[in-house]
């Protein structure tokens, strides 16, 4: 269970949300226990607690993942639970309902029976606050499956599995989608043709498309890349084409340690990252420090996109067989405050691993003439070591 103790006069934004899920999630168990009874509170044995970026094809890819995992009930979406009219009007302006509500509506929606073995959860958490509530939400199934474990209903608490899933597009690709969304949907309106999917002012706004993503960025992802240590975490590009992103899903589920093992002693290894997760994160946090690279350095990352493609693009073509090179560079960008890092991590995102180092030695380039001593001019260049995926070229009978 996660508790906050802060002093009085400490009132960290932090502490703040962790407080208010406190206050919200007890509200909240207390109505589910008061309304159906501890020995009624049984809830899917498996959730994937589907996100992903405006877009992203959530709706598209839904029906798949169910297959994926045998669920038979139809997923439970937390947009269609918020239908009121105060609402809908957050969300038509791209923001978000209160996390209260929310967590009400949807643990209610879980005591459903269709979704005993299994549930999808579509748009939850998108807080921080609410993946607080979600935490104590997964304390709460393994106290009730504790409490009765040695009772006859034992089999109706099992152990829960819970499975963050990020469907994740780029902002561009994003708006694009949302954008033609919105005109399919006058196009589908001339010609008569009566759509049920759920349009937002969103998808008729380059704009309020816009907000939109960053409303997600901002808060929905930082939220959900939170859960990545406690929970199951799959973290899905989604831009290429259906086939393709059900491909990426497909794969992402492959691995399902916590079904060829035993669920206590799953518990016990849970601390330890699967390689394939610390690979996917590593490439999140490259990523997001391209993103704050090209946002707070924006024309020295385009000059140094230029000096890459101007000058070590031509000589790594040279070495493309070996798959190392190593290059030496005079160019002053180099020595500018931040290029080193940006060059790094922009190699390192087009599959280069790259090493720097600089070398500096004194030029002799006169004598003065009353001490007779000779002055230097310092020279200094980088040494640019890069190893990548050479050519596979067949020789001889191999």
């Amino acid at each position: 269970m996660v508790t906050a103790s802060r002093d009085k006069n400490d009132s960290s934004p932090v502490d703040l949300e962790i407080k208010d899920a406190e206050l919200i999630f007890k509200t909240v168990w207390n109505q589910l226990e008061e309304k159906f009874t501890r020995p009624k509170l049984i809830f899917p044995k498996e959730i994937i607690w589907l996100g992903g970026a405006p877009g992203a094809g959530k709706g598209t890819n839904t029906p798949f993942i169910e297959k994926e995992r045998g669920f038979t009930a139809q997923p439970v979406v937390v947009s269609n639970l918020l239908n009121s009219p105060e609402a809908k009007k957050i969300k038509d302006a791209g923001g978000m309902v209160g996390d209260r509500e929310v967590v009400g509506l949807l643990f209610e929606a879980l005591l459903n029976p269709v979704y005993e073995n299994g549930a999808i959860v579509d748009g939850f958490p998108r807080t921080k606050v609410q993946v607080e509530c979600l935490k104590r939400f997964y304390d709460k199934m393994i106290e009730l499956k504790k409490e009765f474990h040695d009772t006859p209903i034992a089999s109706s608490f099992r152990y829960p599995l819970f499975r963050i899933t990020v469907l994740f597009v780029s902002e561009r690709v994003s708006v694009e989608r949302q954008l033609y969304r919105g005109q399919n949907a006058i196009e589908e309106k001339k010609n008569g043709v009566i759509d049920g999917e759920e349009l937002r002012a969103t998808d008729f706004s380059e704009a309020l498309a816009r907000n939109r993503y960053r409303t997600f960025k901002e808060r929905t992802f930082d939220a959900l890349q939170s859960l990545q240590n406690i929970f199951h975490y799959h973290f899905i590009d989604a831009e290429g084409s259906i086939e393709e992103v059900q491909w990426n899903i497909a794969k992402e589920f492959q691995y399902q340690s916590s079904l060829e093992l035993d669920q206590e002693l799953f518990e016990d290894m849970r601390p330890i990252p699967l390689a394939s997760e610390m690979v996917v994160h590593t490439r999140q946090d490259l990523v997001r420090r391209l993103e704050e690279h090209r946002q707070k350095t924006g024309p020295l990352f385009k000059r140094l996109i230029e000096m890459v493609v101007a000058e070590l693009i031509p000589q790594l073509w040279q070495h493309s067989s070996a798959g190392y090179a190593c290059l030496e560079s005079r160019n002053p960008i180099l020595d500018e405050s931040g290029a080193l890092p940006i060059l790094i991590d922009v190699m390192t995102e087009r599959g280069f691993h790259l090493n720097v180092s600089q070398e500096e030695w004194a030029v002799p380039i006169k004598v003065d003439p009353e001490t007779h001593s000779i002055i230097n001019k310092l020279e200094k260049k980088h040494i640019l070591r890069l190893t990548f995926k050479g050519s596979e070229i067949r020789r001889g009978n191999d």
